[in-house]
């Protein structure tokens, strides 16, 4: 797996079963300093793996009778049958466990409500789920993730995130983003939060998008729509697949403009860069320009805009400006 890449955690029921097998080893008297930094190194692999284990041992030091098991006397004659005892209890405490709760409770306890994923600026991460879903996040972008049966929940921070769903219609998806929520109905669909707004375009099947404003009817979005949504007013639009080609761009590490004016394009250009580009004067902003480009090369941009433009580029440090 590569270093952009996440996988959510495995499944809970394996996470509480090996849980248990490192409780029982860890109560028995023959454990070792290369035990412990065995155990120690599970643990910090996952929040879920310590979870678990934690749940497991809470449960182990309210049970009378394990209690009773741990204080008895040990001998070197009687040091197996002990250690046969409390596997014994503690396989016994697992399974009283998941009958109190049952097996979906279980699940649900162990998987945090949210996880949390982020990228820097200029960062790029897959998010790997394990019913087979993916979310690829964008640049400085925030994305919490849970999937506590009966439904399968995402929250959009902030940012721009590509989302490829595993459609199931008896749990569908959700991805919340300010006042609004996108549903799944076998969908693959991009995400923008802006300071003001919300755009959602959608790539294949199909999606609802829904408002928290009871006055704001949803909308069903098609391959193609792209809907803009506001805290008051939602809109949809069809986007040719040129256009939509292009927003994805990110995806590959390009910036895609077609005829758009040079404010526009130097704002998408710092979403991804440290190094800001800064508009001198309100006539070249509104200067049209195309191409495609590296989302990470401000410098090539800054060139394009000196030797096909015609304009004064000054390079200050922390940023570059141009102007006429």
């Amino acid at each position: 797996m590569s270093k952009s890449e996440a996988t959510l955690p495995q499944n809970a029921l394996e996470v509480q079963e090996q849980a248990a097998a490192w409780l029982a080893r860890s109560i028995a008297q023959e454990w070792s300093e290369r035990d412990q930094v065995a155990l120690d190194e599970w643990l910090a692999a996952s929040s879920v793996h310590k979870l678990a284990y934690w749940r497991l041992n809470a449960a182990w030091s309210r049970s009378e009778r394990l209690a009773a098991l741990r204080t008895a006397t040990v001998t070197p004659t009687s040091r197996r049958p002990r250690i046969w005892a409390i596997s014994f209890g503690l396989t016994a405490a697992v399974a009283a466990v998941v009958a109190i709760w049952g097996i979906g409770v279980a699940n649900w306890l162990l998987q945090p409500a949210l996880q949390t994923f982020s990228t820097p600026v200029g960062g790029h991460q897959i998010l790997k789920l394990p019913d087979g879903s993916q979310i690829e996040l964008n640049t400085d972008t925030v994305v919490r993730v849970g999937l506590r049966a009966p439904t399968r929940t995402a929250v959009l921070v902030k940012g721009e995130a590509f989302f490829q769903i595993k459609h199931d219609a008896t749990h569908p998806f959700a991805v919340s983003a300010g006042s609004h929520r996108v549903v799944d109905l076998g969908t693959k669909f991009l995400i923008r939060d802006e300071q003001n707004q919300l755009r959602v375009t959608l790539v294949e099947g199909k999606a609802r998008l829904e408002s928290s404003n009871a006055k704001t009817q949803a909308l069903l979005l098609l391959p193609g729509d792209v809907a803009v949504a506001t805290t008051t007013t939602m809109s949809v639009s069809a986007s040719p697949p040129t256009l939509v080609a292009a927003e994805l761009g990110w995806r590959r590490g390009l910036l895609i403009f077609s005829n758009v004016s040079l404010a526009d394009a130097v704002a998408e250009f710092n979403r991804y860069n440290k190094v800001k580009l800064v508009i001198a004067d309100a006539q070249t902003a509104r200067i049209a320009i195309g191409g495609t480009f590296q989302a990470n090369d401000v410098q090539t941009f800054a060139e394009v805009a000196r030797s096909l433009l015609r304009l004064a580029v000054k390079d200050r440090g922390g940023e570059i400006v141009i102007s006429r």
